[in-house]
């Protein structure tokens, strides 16, 4: 080979490694501050070590900015570091940041085949039309007809605690009754179906079909979730039992939809049904004219399976938080159980319209909230929002197909998607003082914002008001009744438990931890039995 053959070569190559340098460096600069990032990997190695919504929170303080872009195996991801950058995005244009991306696990027709599936839908018509019907039902005019299945619901559960007031060990016995609780409420909503125990075969075939989606839709769970083109390697090449796991639960799921789904037809033939969201809607609904008999099927069995796992393992999550905080704050439910009685007497329950009366439970509930959110990184979207448009918001250029969600983002153990963070937050020191300490008295301030624990835009929960009544009225119950405390060891000194998250995961699931559960008074067991009279 010549020299002069070998200098074009030498000099092509030059020559095209910094036009690559300063494309790489032009596509960055409209970007906001990002880590150190490296060719073809971009960011991977730049994330700090951790649970993620601790790691990224950490990253933003490092770079010092309310916007942070990322650069993962080439998915391009911005990140909002704040309430104001957040609701700028999220909120204001909603129309442009309200799709979801394509998770192959979990929308592939080979493998899970629930691209219909209310939280999974893409930005269209199909999502349109489950908005609709959500929003009709689940409205805060409408959700005032369940007032009295949640009224009642809390008072089983009170006449469940009962039993774990003799327990050296309660933790799970409540954190399975609470659970089951908010199930069974959920799935009267849906279909006037109640569960008698937690063996019931629809709890646990809806509950577990909940946990696969979830588990199906995190990235490194499945690496055809971050490399698409795996779902066509065939079923009989080596390490491929993935496709077994995906079949069978996709198997599971649609047992789950279905067998509810065909109960509550058989009952409404009959007139035998108990009223309930699904119920009606089967009766010539006008929100589902225009669908076919399948077409009306299909939708139907969604909507029940969603208002199921949209409320259950949230609504459950945050009692558990709210039980952790009244254990490591006694003097907040000190203060709770003197609103109760002076407000509506110590032989009283509450109902769902004292609300109004008891602010400092509206407190109390919203602190539990902003410190310890059941969904730390975004409520229960499980996917990220992708950007359907083209906008500019600041110092940040989005361009169509760049996953994007607020503040922190999870990458799945480093690797790929997406999450909105409100852990953070509800940290941020720009609106909450001491923001480590429990303190419900800051929202007495009507200036102070309530945690977004509900989401934003278009994607906003839609149960909102039903979560926000199953809520207070368990918390205000089981205040009225029973008092959570710290137990003793052997030496008479109090155990205090520690924040400890069971796992990496989306949910904030806390280990299990020591404390004494007592009844307030004996007046107060007899108000719970008498509230139960139908109580075997």
């Amino acid at each position: 080979m010549s020299v002069d053959r070998v200098g074009l070569y030498t000099t092509s190559i030059g020559l095209s490694l910094l036009l690559f340098r300063y494309l790489w460096r032009r596509s960055r600069s409209r970007c906001p501050p990002s880590p150190t990032s490296l060719p073809f990997i971009g960011n991977l190695f730049s994330i700090p070590p951790g649970h993620e919504h601790l790691a990224f929170a950490k990253l933003g303080e490092q770079l010092k900015s309310d916007i942070v872009y990322l650069e993962i195996l080439g998915h391009k991801i911005c990140v909002l570091n704040s309430a104001e950058a957040t609701s700028d995005v999220l909120d204001k244009r909603s129309a442009v940041y309200s799709d979801r991306p394509n998770i192959p696990m979990v929308m592939d027709p080979t493998l899970m085949d629930w691209s219909e599936n209310v939280a999974a839908a893409r930005y269209g018509d199909l999502w349109r039309s489950y908005r609709r019907i959500l929003n009709h039902w689940l409205n805060a005019r409408e959700v005032t007809r369940f007032y009295s299945q949640q009224e009642q619901q809390a008072r089983l559960l009170l006449q469940k605690l009962l039993s774990a007031t003799n327990k050296p060990q309660p933790f799970e016995y409540l954190k399975n009754e609470i659970f089951f609780t908010i199930g069974s409420l959920m799935l009267q909503l849906a279909y006037g179906y109640k569960p008698r125990d937690p063996q019931d075969r629809f709890y646990t075939e809806v509950k577990l079909a909940t946990r696969n989606i979830v588990e199906a839709a995190m990235q490194t769970n499945f690496l055809v979730n971050v490399f698409p083109v795996l779902s066509y390697i065939p079923d009989w090449f080596p390490g491929t039992g993935w496709k077994c796991i995906a079949r069978e639960w996709k198997m599971q799921q649609e047992r789950a939809k279905n067998e509810p789904y065909e109960w509550l037809k058989a009952h409404v033939a009959s007139g035998t049904y108990q009223p309930s969201i699904v119920s009606s809607l089967l009766q010539d609904h006008k929100l589902l004219s225009g669908f076919s008999s399948l077409e009306q099927d299909k939708r139907l069995k969604e909507i029940g399976i969603v208002l199921f796992g949209a409320g259950t393992d949230t609504t459950g999550t945050f009692l558990i938080n709210f039980v952790f905080s009244m254990i490591t704050n006694p003097e907040v439910q000190t203060k709770a159980q003197e609103e109760l009685d002076c407000v509506l007497g110590r032989g009283v329950l509450p109902k769902v319209l004292d609300q109004e009366r008891l602010p400092y439970i509206r407190c109390l509930i919203s602190e539990v909230f902003r410190l310890y959110p059941p969904l730390p990184l975004g409520k229960h979207d499980e996917y990220p929002m992708q950007i359907i448009k083209t906008t500019t918001t600041e110092t940040m250029t989005s361009k169509k197909g760049r996953l994007c969600k607020s503040f922190i983002l999870e990458l799945f153990r480093k690797y790929l998607g997406t999450r909105a963070t409100i852990r953070a937050i509800g940290r941020d020191v720009r609106h909450y003082e001491n923001p480590e300490v429990f303190n419900p008295d800051r929202f007495m301030n009507p200036e102070v914002q309530r945690p977004p624990v509900f989401g934003w835009g278009r994607r906003k929960c839609p149960g909102v008001y039903f979560a926000e009544v199953s809520v207070f009225i368990i918390v205000a119950s089981m205040l009225a009744t029973f008092t959570f405390s710290k137990k003793r060891d052997a030496g008479g000194h109090e155990i205090v438990p520690q924040v400890e998250l069971e796992r990496n995961s989306l949910i904030t699931e806390l280990k299990p931890f020591e404390f004494e559960l007592k009844l307030r008074s004996e007046d107060h067991m007899q108000l719970i039995i008498e509230a139960n009279p139908d109580t075997e």
